[in-house]
């Protein structure tokens, strides 16, 4: 098959996510995991893995029991949580693959024990109402004969200094007394900075891994680990009155040079971000201008006038900054990156 040379490249570095690994495990005193559910979080689950197994980390989980069984030849399968539960007519499988289920309600309970049980993880609602078994689910032989390892809850307004977070920790701090468990676990990267009482045995950081900053005691210590570089398709110089893009929605107010480049919201690069968006040349910062296109952004070239067809263009992939241009949320910027980059660890 021939090589080509992808138009769009998305660099990542591999040292700044095993950074941000470590910062976050240097927090506390517990154990701290790695979510890698959604291909790690868009970069690529199969390297982020190998990075942070080999940094040390020893408990990674993914949300689909497809994303477990893509990474069983990395770790032990163990090593592997699946949050999203079990159904009857996976439980066959699950058992040969050997990832241990997160079971969520007394129904999923019920089946893991009539399959023959084996070591389990337990998830317990305290106040976010999504995955879990609610307080009011709980009855006194739920976990009788479960072999469970992980007793887990989720934080849900840890990026904030929201009182749920007391009633949240305060519940889970009962729950984790009643049921037995070998490990007890709450706190995500936001969790995590709210302080050693929210670690207990194990934490399980997110966003903060991939360089997500969702508190101010997070940027310190959390560095970006995306870059995206995409080439220069074409530039040229238009007349003032000149429209740009689908819509005509800019309109060039004196002589314009501009630049079209190959990327657009198939690769994760959404609408939102016209208008608002900015990518370098070197170091000199170039606006988004015109709708984003599926496949193109059309770029105000005028303060990088050097620019030529087969230049390269950059968008650091700073989370917090790349949020506020766009109002999507840190975990929509990542999860959203396309296929089509060609993928550079370094």
């Amino acid at each position: 098959m021939t090589d080509f040379d992808p138009p769009l490249r998305l660099h990542l570095d591999g040292n700044a996510l095993v950074s941000n690994w470590r910062f976050l495990q240097g927090q506390g005193g517990a154990a701290c995991g790695a979510a890698v559910k959604a291909n790690g979080y868009g970069l690529g689950a199969r390297e982020v893995v190998a990075r942070l197994r080999d940094a040390g980390c020893r408990d990674f989980f993914v949300a689909h029991w497809s994303e477990a069984a893509a990474i069983a030849d990395l770790v032990p399968p163990e090593w592997i949580s699946v949050l999203n539960g079990i159904q009857p007519f996976d439980i066959s499988s699950i058992q040969q693959l050997g990832a241990v289920p997160v079971l969520n309600t007394p129904n999923q309970i019920a089946m893991w024990k009539a399959s023959g049980g084996g070591a389990c993880h337990v998830m317990i609602d305290t106040g976010i109402n999504r995955l879990g078994i609610g307080p009011e689910q709980i009855a006194n032989d739920l976990f009788d004969g479960l072999d469970i390892d992980i007793l887990l809850s989720h934080l849900a307004s840890a990026d904030a200094d929201s009182e749920q977070n007391g009633r949240q920790l305060a519940m889970f701090s009962q729950f984790a007394k009643e049921i037995p468990a070998k490990r007890r676990s709450f706190a995500n990267s936001a969790g995590i900075m709210l302080g050693p009482d929210y670690h207990f045995d194990l934490t399980r950081p997110g966003i903060g891994l991939y360089g997500g900053v969702e508190r101010a005691e997070m940027a310190t210590g959390i560095s970006p680990v995306a870059h995206i570089a995409a080439r220069v398709l074409q530039v040229r110089h238009l007349n003032a009155g000149d429209a740009v893009g689908y819509g005509a929605t800019y309109i060039c107010e004196e002589p314009t040079i501009i630049a079209t480049a190959s990327m657009g919201y198939a690769d994760g690069y959404l609408r939102s971000f016209a208008g608002r968006g900015v990518v370098y040349a070197d170091d000199v910062a170039l606006p988004v201008i015109g709708r984003v296109s599926m496949d193109l952004i059309t770029i105000n070239a005028s303060a990088g006038s050097s620019l030529s067809e087969g230049d390269w263009v950059s968008l650091p992939f700073d989370l917090p900054e790349l949020s506020a241009q766009s109002g999507l949320s840190q975990y929509e910027l990542l999860t959203t990156l396309g296929q089509r980059s060609d993928r550079i660890w370094s």
